[in-house]
């Protein structure tokens, strides 16, 4: 996998602001993301500004989605904007029309356009050729939204980023751009997957530059002996379904059960395959911090379109 970022990542730029990658904003931008997000989220409804009324938001998915189509099109109407879904039958991303094509003539419709789609050079594409903000609503090489999420109930659990998190399982997007999350605000992470499926050679140096890089390892019960969290994702992601049977193999040992975690608080991106990379009694543990997590979709995504448009 190649994990490029956004040329156009300067918050300071006279460009406007993209997030492609996680590491498209500075750690001062993620910051305020973040701390806006959680002032959002402590207000009542009716204290809540609208900072995006008369905005339209274009919503283009390749692959399925609950969290992110209902985190965002909720988001957008909180911030007084509109959202138009745009699924598989609607849009030809670079089947037909070729992607500059379409970001272009977006562009004069609409204030934000969001992708979540198979290829990572799709969205790059999209932001390189657009003229309103392009989000990364997931692609096979990152997860960003899912990251700021993450980062803010990380800081909720623990009071900021003084904790030590365990990943558990395979080194996919969402792992990816966690890793570079907690490089940018010093989490303290240590990544555990099967040989072979381990985080991309430039997302560990891209870490390094930000922060520190993960440490990686083999072995699940090493990962999670000084963690104060762990946290998991699925072992087969949509369109690895052919890879099923290697892959349950491959990740036998990694499941995350009550017994590997303790009294940990665990999390996991969901959706979930329970009795698989998480045991039913792990999800559903008094530990677990899986719906605050989805929650906060909402809360980081509407911290991040109210950035976006300053």
């Amino acid at each position: 996998m190649s994990l490029a970022n956004s040329t156009m990542n300067d918050p300071q730029s006279d460009e406007h602001r993209n997030l492609v990658t996680i590491d498209d904003l500075t750690p001062e931008a993620l910051g305020a993301i973040l701390d806006g997000a959680a002032t959002r989220k402590a207000a009542a409804p009716a204290e809540r500004d609208r900072p995006l009324a008369g905005q339209t938001m274009a919503m283009l998915f390749e692959k399925p989605s609950t969290r992110t189509r209902v985190s965002f099109e909720t988001g957008m109407t909180q911030l007084g904007g509109h959202a138009i879904f745009l699924g598989p039958e609607d849009i030809h991303l670079g089947h037909g029309e070729p992607i500059r094509d379409t970001a272009r003539a977006l562009s004069g419709y609409v204030d934000f356009i969001i992708a979540r789609v198979f290829a990572h050079d799709d969205v790059l594409d999209l932001a390189e050729y657009a003229s309103v903000p392009v989000i990364n609503a997931l692609t096979d090489d990152a997860h960003p939204c899912q990251t700021l999420a993450d980062l803010l109930t990380i800081r909720e659990q623990f009071g900021g980023f003084d904790a030590s998190v365990a990943w558990v399982g395979d080194g996919n997007n969402v792992c990816q751009s966690f890793a570079l999350g907690a490089a940018m605000t010093g989490l303290d992470l240590t990544i555990a997957t099967p040989e072979g499926y381990g985080i991309d050679d430039d997302v560990r140096e891209r870490a390094a530059a930000l922060g520190e890089a993960p440490t990686e390892t083999n072995d699940p019960a090493a990962a999670v002996e000084d963690a104060d969290l762990v946290y998991t994702d699925v072992w087969v992601s949509m369109g690895q379904g052919d890879e099923r049977g290697q892959r349950l193999d491959d990740f036998a040992g990694f499941q995350v059960t009550p017994s590997l975690v303790g009294d940990r608080p665990v999390m996991h991106c969901l959706p979930a395959h329970r009795g698989e990379e998480i045991t039913d009694e792990a999800l559903e543990s008094e530990t677990a911090i899986v719906w605050k997590q989805a929650e906060n979709r909402l809360h980081a995504q509407n911290g991040l379109l109210a950035w976006l448009a300053e």
